[in-house]
């Protein structure tokens, strides 16, 4: 039985990384899917998978630190496909200059904060009425294991910015609760994509990562999409207002090697 039959699902940054692994999965589940990044090379490609493996999907090119721009997304999701059920805010950055707070430049923590926190908010604001049009539905708002524990490695506005999401997602469903919406964020802990290249650019930086993951090996983007999957379902229809942690145990242990 699919788990998206028939449903419509937006998912922002679905041109790579995690955001394409969960448009594939979701539409292999029976969603129509919305497929929303700047990269248009990347978001057709997402579009091209999904169709060739019989799926329905759109690609829509949204900056979703632009305002108008993530409107006109929502807006052409429900013409083309007259419904929205599920909203799946995983856009996001991380920047090479993003350190520490005595030495992160102010350009580089704006931009961070745009993408990441705005992005999630202006996604929010123009996912809300149309999920309420449809009689409800599905925001899940990507987060990450940094909204729970600091990072060692510096990446002050990275990890300020999942902070905010969870923060964010918490309000949003405790207000949207009895409109038939729910709201949750996904914390992922290092995940193998092209995003995570970024913050371990050398075999040191690497294994420092490593370390301290208990199941000793990062994680797989369909992993994340499996997450993301239940709870954009009904798998989760009792879920709100929560945080699904998937970090392999990362933020469960301050130890991970033995005596």
């Amino acid at each position: 039985m699919e788990l998206l039959g028939g449903k419509v699902c937006v998912i922002t940054g679905a041109g790579s990384g995690l955001g394409r692994e969960s448009a594939i999965l979701f539409a292999r589940e029976g969603a129509r899917v919305v497929v929303a990044d700047v990269d248009e090379r990347g978001g057709a490609g997402t579009v091209s998978e999904i169709e060739a493996a019989g799926g329905d999907a759109v690609f829509v090119r949204a900056d979703v630190t632009d305002d108008a721009q993530v409107e006109a997304l929502f807006a052409a999701a429900v013409e083309r496909f007259g419904r929205l059920d599920v909203s799946f805010h995983n856009a996001g950055i991380l920047h090479p200059d993003d350190h520490g707070p005595t030495d992160t430049a102010l350009e580089v923590w704006n931009r961070v904060l745009a993408v990441n926190a705005t992005g999630v908010f202006l996604c929010c604001r123009h996912a809300i009425p149309r999920l309420l049009d449809s009689g409800g539905g599905v925001i899940v708002n990507m987060a990450s294991v940094s909204s729970w524990v600091g990072a060692a490695v510096p990446q002050i506005a990275y990890t300020t910015s999942k902070g905010a999401v969870l923060a964010m997602t918490r309000e949003v469903a405790a207000q949207y609760a009895r409109s038939g919406i729910r709201a949750n964020a996904l914390c992922p802990g290092p995940t193998r994509t092209p995003l995570l290249e970024i913050l371990i650019g050398d075999d040191e930086r690497r294994e420092n990562r490593l370390e301290h993951i208990p199941l000793a090996r990062f994680g797989e983007a369909h992993e994340v999409a499996k997450a993301a999957l239940f709870l954009a379902s009904d798998l989760s229809s009792y879920v709100t207002g929560a945080s699904l942690l998937v970090d392999g145990g990362l933020s469960a242990t301050y130890l991970t090697h033995g005596p």
